[in-house]
Formats: C-alpha cells, sequence, structure tokens
C-alpha cells in the first residue's frame, strides 16, 4: 500500500523547506513505479499560499479533506510564528501526528511540534539561529546544536532548509533501503546524501 506524504502549508513558509522533501518522496515514487509514496501538500484552508520570496503554492488538501498521513512533514519559515499561536493548526498537528507513522519537522517546523508538545522527553534541532527559540516553545525537550538531523524514530527533526532533504532521504532509506535512497540522491544530483544518512 502506497504510504500518504503530507506536507504542511502556511503563509510564509520557507520554500526549500517543503519542496526538497517534496523532491525526494516524490522522485522516489517516480523511480519505483509510482507504488510507494502518495505525496501531498495541505493547508488550514485550501486557498492559495503565499510562501517566503513571494511565490504562490496552491494546497492540495485542507484540514478537513487531508487524506491520514503516514508521514507529515512540517516545515519552517518565519510563518510557524503564527502558527504558535494558532490553535487549530497545533490541534490538528496533535490529532495527525498520533495516527502518523513518522512526523517529520524541517527548520523551525520543530519549534511547531514542539509547541503543540510533540517534543516532550526528546532529542530535536532547528535552524542554527533558532535554538532560542526552540528551547523557549519545547522546555522539555533536549536541543541538540550540532545535528544535521536527531532521529527519535517516530519523530525527527531536521536542521535549517537543505537538511530537509538529508532528512528525507535518511526516511527513505529506513522505509525503504539505503539502495532506494542512493538512486533517488544520484537522480536529484544531490551530493550531500552520504552525510544526510548519517544520523
Amino acid at each position: 500500500m502506497k504510504k500518504n506524504v503530507a506536507l504542511l502549508l502556511f503563509d510564509e513558509v520557507e520554500v526549500l523547506d517543503f519542496a526538497g522533501p517534496f523532491e525526494v518522496f516524490a522522485v522516489t515514487d517516480e523511480l519505483r513505479r509510482y507504488e510507494t509514496f502518495n505525496v501531498f501538500t495541505v493547508a488550514q484552508e485550501q486557498r492559495p499560499i503565499r510562501a517566503r520570496h513571494g511565490l504562490s503554492v496552491n494546497p492540495d488538501h485542507d484540514f478537513a479533506s487531508c487524506p491520514a498521513p503516514h508521514l507529515l512533514i512540517v516545515p519552517g519559515g518565519f510563518g510557524t510564528r503564527a502558527l504558535l499561536k494558532n490553535e487549530a493548526v497545533l490541534a490538528w498537528l496533535r490529532t495527525a501526528a498520533a495516527s502518523a507513522e513518522i512526523v517529520m519537522s524541517v527548520c523551525t517546523g520543530s519549534v511547531v511540534l514542539g509547541r503543540a508538545g510533540l517534543l516532550d522527553g526528546l532529542r530535536a534541532t532547528t535552524h542554527h539561529e533558532c535554538f532560542a527559540l526552540l528551547r523557549e516553545h519545547a522546555p522539555r525537550t533536549e536541543v541538540v546544536e550540532t545535528a544535521r538531523f536527531v532521529d527519535n524514530g517516530k519523530i525527527l527533526t531536521a536542521a535549517g532548509i537543505s537538511a530537509g532533504i538529508d532528512c528525507s532521504l535518511h526516511l527513505v532509506a529506513r522505509v525503504l533501503g539505503p539502495a532506494a535512497a542512493t538512486t533517488t540522491a544520484r537522480y536529484m544530483e544531490y551530493h550531500g546524501m552520504a552525510e544526510g544518512l548519517k544520523n
């Protein structure tokens, strides 16, 4: 059965935070005859989302129509500051995360997970300029400042922006094996894969 990979979108989301993981999982699915991942975007409302630097993106689903994700990806960006006060988004994240197999954040997406209480008792990382922000909103979390990403099993957090590609390739290796991740990275001509597959 194909696994649903849901990427959360919101205004002022960092483009590569969601586009990098989207590309990794979509390319992996393509290279495996479209039999592995159903990759889609979701937002609180199904309307055009204005990402960082003005990119307009149309989410595939709103919260009401979103298929239950097996893999839930929460990107970061300046727009996460508003999410920290958005109880509807935080409540949806708690519900979706409870039934998901894997939850992954990129950049300050980890701060949102922390605010939702999903990082309590875990180790986590974020963008190098936002460690204090993560500590503020995830006081029961060990903040790791030296890792490209942190894998707690069900919940993973990636550092800033391009680290989301590394963490996504790591997840592909976990789910489908290292050969699948290597094939995807080669197709993408992504030479950071060797570092990305380290934990």
